[in-house]
């Protein structure tokens, strides 16, 4: 199969190829999709099987406007349609009751399903053209760095699907937070472009999940995408330092082995002369971070680096969002420097 480039305004030969079946990267706000018609369970499996993404590791469904709920979700609480006024269209996917309709594969068999409005207007424009809700996870081989603009998924998929559509780098960089409201309190189960402190001040209290801060167990079932696996991890291993950055550019120079790779904030890049080092931005910038950190994780795969150590923010507002990414691509191997003399 050759993938097929679809320009800006090829709106309608994209929602075509959904229609039939197809498999057709998408650009969002957050990261490139791999999008197929979300009530089709044979084109939905496609999708795991391009990716090699494990069959329990569920799916959202992309809508263009929030009427569309109603179509494929029940029992939906008042906090739903809070958020929904709020954060959409955006980067937050809410989990939801699900209706018969969305199939089992979807849903990795939950009753639950992720429900997600997304901001870029382009993907918009090709769902309600389709006229079918989207499933898509992240647009890259699963556990690599996920893609923030169409080279880098094509990099990934080309020949596996039958089209992308280019919509420009994305403009926020990490997939969508992710909310469970059929529990109470609300639960964070993945940080993204929406903060905590922002849902919180939306709906008071939220619980984060604790498999934000550490790896699943191999018994526990995701309740969403990117809660079990190791993700967004490049080929070489990753070090995570976490603590005030001066101090931790300090601990990578004095460790990093002579051939090493170093992600780092943007203060802090000379400091490492002879070495491979990707900015993630400035150390206040948690924005631009955000948009920063696949790129520069996935442009070691390039290098004959044989480890990369990583400099890490704080996860104040959207730093949680960065810290997870970076901590998943680790594997949750970190150096913790906070707090100590």
């Amino acid at each position: 199969m050759k993938t097929q480039k679809l320009a800006a305004h090829e709106v309608e030969a994209a929602a075509a190829m959904l229609r039939r079946g197809g498999l057709l990267g998408i650009p969002t706000e957050t990261v490139y999709g791999l999008g197929a018609n979300g009530l089709d369970p044979q084109a939905v499996a496609a999708i795991f099987q391009a990716k090699g993404r494990p069959q329990d590791n569920p799916l959202i469904l992309h809508i263009p406007s929030a009427d569309w709920l109603e179509r494929f979700c029940q029992d939906i609480p008042p906090a739903a349609w809070t958020l929904a006024e709020r954060f959409w269209p955006g980067p937050l996917t809410m989990i939801l009751t699900r209706k018969p309709l969305v199939p089992d594969v979807v849903t990795a068999g939950l009753d639950t399903v992720g429900m997600r409005c997304p901001a870029h207007p382009l993907c918009r424009a090709v769902i309600a053209a389709a006229g079918v809700p989207v499933a898509a996870p992240s647009g890259n081989t699963s556990g690599r760095p996920s893609p923030t603009n169409a080279a880098d998924m094509l990099e990934d998929m080309e020949g596996k699907i039958d089209g992308i559509l280019d919509g420009g780098p994305c403009s926020v960089g990490v997939e969508s937070t992710i909310v469970d409201l059929t529990v109470q309190p609300p639960r964070l189960l993945r940080p993204g472009g929406v903060t905590l402190e922002e849902l919180r001040d939306a709906l008071g209290e939220v619980a984060v999940d604790p498999a934000v801060q550490r790896l699943m167990g191999a018994g526990e079932q995701p309740r969403a995408p990117g809660m079990k696996y190791r993700h967004y991890a490049p080929k070489a291993p990753v070090t995570v330092v976490k603590g005030d950055p001066a101090r931790c550019a300090a601990y990578i120079a004095a460790h990093l082995g002579p051939e090493d790779g170093v992600v780092c904030f943007d203060e802090f890049a000379g400091d490492y002369p002879g070495h491979t080092v990707e900015a993630l931005g400035p150390a206040a910038d948690k924005a631009a971070q955000a948009r920063n950190v696949f790129d520069a994780l996935r442009a070691f795969d390039a290098t004959p680096v044989p480890a990369i150590w990583a400099q890490c923010p704080d996860e104040a507002g959207l730093g949680l969002a960065v810290a997870n990414r970076l901590n998943k691509a680790a594997g949750f191997h970190i150096i913790d420097l906070e707090g100590e003399p």
